[in-house]
């Protein structure tokens, strides 16, 4: 698995893959619909963001996967003084996790 934390990550050729890929899901999503069936995906929001959230919780649930997570750290063990890697730690390796 490689983690992707910065568009600098990928070589051109990759970019230019996840490029066409993506072009290609919004062509037909239908043939899409069903590429992370039993897939997770956690969502640790530690700051307000809810169009970003929405928009990965959709396109997620489009692609026949599930969520869970949270929308602020006031609502996870962050508020008693778990760190976010603590908490990654909790969660990795059974799901793809975006924090922000």
């Amino acid at each position: 698995m490689k983690h992707l934390l910065s568009p600098l990550d990928l070589s051109v050729s990759e970019l230019t893959d996840l490029l066409d890929l993506a072009r290609d899901i919004s062509k037909d999503p239908k043939k899409y619909s069903h590429v992370c069936d039993g897939k997770k995906l956690a969502t640790l929001f530690y700051e307000p963001s809810t169009r970003t959230r929405l928009s990965f919780e959709s396109a997620m649930l489009n692609l026949g996967g599930s969520v869970l997570g949270f929308s602020s750290a006031n609502s996870s063990s962050a508020s008693k003084g778990e760190s976010v890697s603590d908490t990654i730690r909790g969660l990795y390796p059974a799901m793809l996790i975006y924090v922000l």
